[in-house]
C-alpha cells in the first residue's frame, strides 16, 4: 500500500538539470578544466562529496572542485535572474491529485536547504510538500540511501510503503537502497540497464504518476 510520494527536485520538480550540466561545463572551461557533457551528466543528484572525488576520478586530482562548483554557482545564479525557473509539466495537477486523494509528499533532494527553499517558493510549491528534506540533514547524500531513509522518518512512514519519483542513475539508487518503490521520469538521459533493474516503474511525464497509483 503506498502512502506518500517523495519527489527529488532538479530534473523532477523544476526543468534546472540542463543548465546544471551546461553551466558546470562552463565553469570548468573558465577556470581551464576540460570538462564534458557526458562528466556532468555523472554527479546529477550525487552530494558534494561523491561528486569531487567522481570528477577527479574523470578529470585528474588537479581538478579543483570548490572553485569550479563556485562559479558554477555563480553562473546559474544569473540565469535564474535572468530568466527564471521552469516549472516541469504536470507539476501541480500531480501534486493536487495527491493532496486530493490523501498522499503524504515531500522532497528529497541533493540541493542545500536554502537554495531547495527559494527555488520552490518561486515556483509557488513550497507550502504544497509535508517535508522538505535536504543532502545537508543527513550523513551522506545521494546516492546513498540516508535522505530518503530520513525523508520517510520526517513523515511517518516505512520505506516500503512509499514511492520515489527520480530522473536520474544516481537519485534512482539511492531511493532503490532505502527500499521504496522507485519511478524513473527520465530528464536528460534514458535509464541504463542497471538503472533499469532499480526502477518499479517508468513514465515519461510526471502526470502519468497518478495512473500507477
Amino acid at each position: 500500500m503506498v502512502h506518500a510520494v517523495i519527489f527529488d527536485m532538479d530534473g523532477v520538480l523544476i526543468d534546472t538539470e540542463k543548465y546544471l550540466v551546461k553551466y558546470w561545463c562552463q565553469a570548468a572551461k573558465e577556470l581551464g578544466f576540460e570538462m564534458k557533457r557526458e562528466h556532468a551528466l555523472l554527479i546529477r543528484s550525487l552530494a558534494a562529496n561523491f561528486a569531487e572525488a567522481k570528477l577527479k576520478e574523470l578529470l585528474g586530482e588537479q581538478f579543483d572542485y570548490k572553485a569550479v562548483r563556485s562559479r558554477r554557482k555563480e553562473l546559474m545564479s544569473s540565469h535564474i535572474k535572468q530568466y527564471g525557473l521552469e516549472k516541469k509539466r504536470d507539476v501541480d495537477q500531480t501534486l493536487a491529485y495527491l493532496k486530493k486523494k490523501g498522499y503524504k509528499t515531500a522532497v528529497a533532494t541533493a540541493s542545500d536547504f536554502e537554495r531547495t527553499k527559494v527555488y520552490l517558493e518561486q515556483i509557488g510549491i513550497y507550502e504544497k510538500f509535508d517535508k522538505v528534506v535536504c543532502a545537508t540533514m543527513v550523513q551522506n547524500g545521494k546516492p546513498m540511501p540516508d535522505i530518503y531513509l530520513y525523508a520517510c522518518e520526517q513523515i511517518g512512514e516505512m520505506p516500503e510503503n512509499c514511492v520515489a519519483v527520480e530522473d536520474s542513475p544516481n537519485g534512482v539508487l539511492s531511493a532503490s537502497l532505502a527500499g521504496l518503490k522507485t519511478i524513473m521520469v527520465p530528464d536528460l538521459t534514458k535509464p541504463d540497464e542497471e538503472t533499469k533493474k532499480r526502477i518499479y516503474w517508468q513514465i515519461e511525464r510526471l502526470g502519468d504518476l497518478t495512473s500507477l497509483l
